[in-house]
């Protein structure tokens, strides 16, 4: 029976910028809405749009676009795992009709695998179009598990996910091979444009990210990660369009990566794990229905386009947020008084 929630928890939200983007999913000026309880995020995100609005603007690409999950399968002996790996490697194409069976609107895309002894670890991925594709991709590997189980009796099942997906767990996995959308977005900023609205230079920003990010990230320990706070910005955008927050914890695994060219700042973010879906759980509540449709992800596009476009959309304002946080720890105290000034106004 399904259940519904008696009363929903209210996060404040707005909208920032308008951001220039530019890129084949998404290109021109909107608007992105953001719903967090730290009220400075809206105008810290909104200075890097205005950034984006006054130079050429945010270009923005989705390398690839995938979905996984990793069945986990025990053989009797060491030896007949590697053997029944090689096997199933082998039958990739079968493997895809398999997946076919389960859904109408995905595609089986790959086969990873690793062994620990005499356990089968197989990270299945697939193309799920305008979904996150979550679900789909674990109806997917519930088939194959059952297939493979009657291909290879002296096989036995462990369990649907194996960790090796990987879910909602920071990991490298899912930084090499990708989970989600794989979204670069950058921006050209010239130096006087610096100065005037972030009130740094260009090589402050880049020193700060490779001493901050780069060096101070691997300090700690971070795993496939050396960002300021791209969890914040992604936390915002997920929870206003209907998304699994949850997914932040593997989304938030990114990169900003800064440099000065001929006096401007160079200034990007890779995130490879971007989990979001234009369709699905979440997406029917009026206004998640809203802010997709206001940001253009309810258009009739090929499979796949209005999911990747709102994928687009998040790298961009990340970027912002970023951007904006890092100019600001260019300048002793600007950050505390920032945050000190902007909490007392938005509660008086």
């Amino acid at each position: 029976m399904k259940t519904q929630p008696e009363t929903f928890a209210t996060v404040p939200m707005q909208w920032v910028g308008p951001m220039r983007l530019n890129g084949k999913l998404v290109s021109g000026e909107l608007s992105a809405p953001l719903a967090t309880y730290e009220s400075p995020l809206w105008p810290s995100t909104n200075r890097g749009a205005r950034v984006s609005m006054a130079c050429d603007g945010i270009h923005v690409s989705v390398a690839q676009d995938l979905m996984a999950r990793s069945i986990l399968l025990e053989a009797p002996s060491a030896a007949a795992a590697v053997e029944a790996t090689n096997a199933i490697v082998s039958r990739k194409g079968e493997l895809a009709a398999v997946v076919g069976t389960t859904t109408n609107h995905g595609e089986f895309s790959d086969l990873h695998w690793q062994l620990v002894g005499n356990l089968i670890f197989l990270r299945i991925e697939m193309q799920t179009g305008d979904a996150s594709g979550h679900n789909m991709v674990t109806g997917a590997a519930d088939a194959v598990m059952t297939w493979l189980l009657e291909q290879y009796p002296a096989l036995t099942h462990v369990s649907v996910s194996g960790n090796y997906c990987t879910d909602k767990k920071p990991s490298a996995v899912n930084g090499i091979l990708g989970r989600g959308k794989y979204v670069v977005a950058e921006m050209v900023i010239p130096q006087q444009l610096c100065q005037k609205l972030l009130r740094a230079s260009p090589e402050s920003i880049a020193s700060l990210n490779t001493k901050k990010n780069l060096i101070g990230t691997s300090l700690a320990g971070g795993v496939r990660s050396a960002n300021a706070h791209f969890a914040n910005m992604l936390l915002g955008f997920y929870l206003a369009t209907g998304q699994d927050a949850a997914n932040i914890i593997e989304g938030s695994q990114g990169y900003t990566y800064a440099d000065v060219r001929d006096e401007a700042l160079h200034f990007s973010v890779t995130l490879p794990n971007v989990i979001v879906g234009s369709v699905g759980n979440g997406k029917d509540l009026p206004f998640v229905e809203e802010n997709l449709a206001r940001l253009g992800c309810r258009e009739d596009r090929p499979t796949g386009d209005n999911g990747r476009r709102l994928a687009a959309i998040a790298g961009a304002v990340v970027l912002c947020g970023e951007l904006s946080l890092l100019a600001a720890q260019t300048n002793p105290g600007e950050l505390m008084k920032a945050h000190r000034k902007l909490e007392r106004n938005h509660h008086e």
